[in-house]
């Protein structure tokens, strides 16, 4: 038994070793790692880049929504740092924070902590840090306390009408001024060093829309523009929270939306093909949830078997995540002076 956990003791300082040189080579080089789907004992799967959803609570009501409010389980902090820190073992390199919506957690304070964590007990592990918002809860003095840790913070954004984002369920109370709270967020992302991003997701609501005026205006390193996902018992069929069925487009609907957006270069498409296993998503239990079949079906969770076991449910697809572009410069400190400013 001694002798196991010696062994185990050098593979770890080994691992780190090799995790070091990989950030490096990533960051000059542009070096893919890639997950391998049919690794062996011999050759661990590696979780290159994981989105960790928290929390399943949120102040907004978006229609359309596909990991609705079904739990408000959320795991102490010292577990979810242990998890971290299984996963940073395991090869991880970029870690992503969602929800539900993240900041709704005390203000941002538990993802701060944990973003923190990541960035300095888990510093030779090399991740970088991104997260996804509706930005309506962050405060510029998260950004002060925690902003310097984080890599790129991506900002919802599926109108810039009052009236669609209100009937898209975008907003929290009659006053909410959501495009306002998007340009203050991205000021601060400019103070604070932070790489700027905005998701937007194509539906029945904003199909027609056109967003260049504003996307040139607020200058993010990328706009990722999903088409409508339906998953069943999230957002579609029985057991679901939500009903997006009127809010889906179909393909043609969102090559369309594509085509008059095709002169934003900072424009990065995502079709329902493209997005369903491309993805590797841990759930508020750290299971990774298997999306192959129009669902969430959740692994065992890591915490208690372990990374290699649970990867196995996570019907993750490493081809698809590399053709939709999964790889790309993390870091901003592979971004230049202008792409981080505003």
């Amino acid at each position: 038994m001694q002798l196991l956990k010696i062994m185990g003791s050098a593979w770890n300082v080994v691992r780190r070793a090799l995790a070091s040189v990989v950030t490096a080579l990533m960051g000059t080089a542009g070096l893919v790692v890639a997950w391998n789907t049919t690794a062996s004992v011999d050759e661990p799967a590696v979780p290159l880049s994981v989105n960790y959803h928290f929390t399943r609570q949120c102040n907004y009501s978006c229609g359309f929504c596909f990991h609705t409010a079904k739990t408000s389980f959320v795991l102490p902090l010292d577990e979810a740092k242990r998890g971290l820190t299984i996963l940073a073992d395991a090869g991880m390199k970029k870690l992503n924070f969602s929800g539900g919506e993240p900041f709704i957690r005390g203000g941002g304070r538990f993802m701060g902590e944990l973003i923190k964590y990541c960035k300095t007990e888990l510093r030779w592990a090399g991740i970088s840090i991104s997260i996804v918002s509706n930005g309506s809860l962050i405060q510029e003095k998260w950004m002060r306390q925690y902003g310097e840790h984080v890599d790129m913070l991506a900002v919802s954004c599926d109108s810039f009408n009052a009236d669609t984002n209100r009937m898209i369920g975008r907003q929290q109370g009659a006053r909410t001024d959501h495009v306002a709270k998007l340009y203050q967020v991205r000021e601060w992302c400019g103070q604070h060093k932070i790489a700027f991003k905005i998701n937007t997701v194509v539906n029945t609501y904003n199909v027609n829309e056109l967003f260049a005026e504003h996307i040139d205006r607020l200058r993010p390193v990328r706009w990722k523009v999903f088409q409508c996902l339906l998953l069943e018992g999230e957002n579609a069929g029985e057991g679901a929270l939500r009903n997006a069925a009127r809010f889906y487009v179909t393909d043609e609907e969102f090559n369309g939306f594509l085509r008059r957006h095709a002169e934003v270069q900072m424009l990065v498409p995502e079709n329902n093909d493209a997005m369903r296993d491309s993805y590797l998503i841990l759930d508020e239990y750290m299971r990774f949830l298997n999306c192959r079949n129009g669902k969430k079906e959740p692994s065992a969770s890591l915490l208690d078997v372990g990374v290699q076991h649970a990867l196995r449910g996570s019907g993750f697809d490493e081809q698809a995540f590399l053709e939709r572009g999964g790889v790309y410069r993390w870091s901003k400190q592979q971004m230049s002076e202008a792409e981080l400013e505003w």
